[in-house]
């Protein structure tokens, strides 16, 4: 009963974090729930993606107004071979390499949130294709392997001249779209445990409550502090989860 309960507070604190950047779900969330090993990394990367399509759904029924960029469709594009490549990657190492799985996002984690953390000023126009096609395969594969498809295509986002608005739409919307096609590979193999199943059950009415807030409420605090505060949890849920595997392994 404890195990769900810690598992749900996780969800409220990533699910706001998103709300609040545009991206960072399944970083915080993974990244809390492999340190502590609440619950089976695996189940939690399967129940995220569910918690994703329904966090994206959510915020951007709030923001009805969003408008996407046209940049988005090649990285969208780009991310399914990425997804697919991820999949099959993580198949792999979740039959008989758990901790290898483990030290590899603790280690992904806490490399993403130092990339994010010195993300350069914006850029005086928009990137060219060529840059989205790269951010979203490598996304895809993010994806793919932990559900965590955030961190290429977060850092090349926030280097655009965009408002942080549109910036926070077009990555949910994104990240929903990748969640989706995750979901849809993932249920019918019988890759995606009744465990996980419960666990998505159970979270979705606090992402339910929790994502319209977020989507209504501006942060308490400047969007420089709030990407430092998420980078810092990151890094430390990441070092602490990639430490325990690595002593695991040894």
């Amino acid at each position: 009963m404890l195990t769900h309960v810690l598992f749900l507070l996780f969800v409220a604190l990533a699910v706001y974090v998103q709300g609040l950047t545009g991206f960072a779900l399944s970083l915080v969330l993974l990244g809390l729930v492999g340190v502590t090993e609440v619950v089976s990394l695996t189940d939690a990367a399967n129940a995220v993606t569910v918690l994703i399509v329904v966090n994206a759904g959510i915020f951007l029924y709030q923001r009805r107004s969003l408008r996407l960029d046209r940049s988005l469709w090649p990285a969208a594009a780009a991310s399914l071979l990425g997804t697919l490549a991820g999949m099959a990657v993580l198949t792999v190492l979740a039959a008989g390499a758990y901790d290898v799985l483990r030290a590899l996002l603790g280690v992904c984690i806490v490399g993403c949130a130092l990339l994010l953390w010195g993300t350069p000023d914006p850029l005086p126009k928009v990137s060219p294709p060529r840059a989205f096609l790269t951010a979203g395969g490598l996304a895809g594969v993010l994806g793919g392997l932990f559900s965590a498809p955030g961190p290429p295509l977060v850092y090349l986002m926030y280097r655009q001249p965009w408002p942080l608005a549109r910036i926070q739409e077009s990555l949910i919307f994104f990240f929903g779209i990748g969640a989706l096609l995750r979901l849809a590979v993932f249920a019918p193999t019988g890759l995606f445990s009744a465990n996980a199943a419960l666990l998505a059950a159970e979270a979705v009415p606090v992402v339910a409550l929790v994502t319209p807030l977020t989507a209504r409420y501006p942060a308490p605090f400047s969007p420089p502090t709030v990407k430092k505060l998420v980078c810092l949890l990151l890094v430390v849920a990441g070092a602490g989860m990639a430490g325990s595997a690595v002593l695991a392994l040894v």
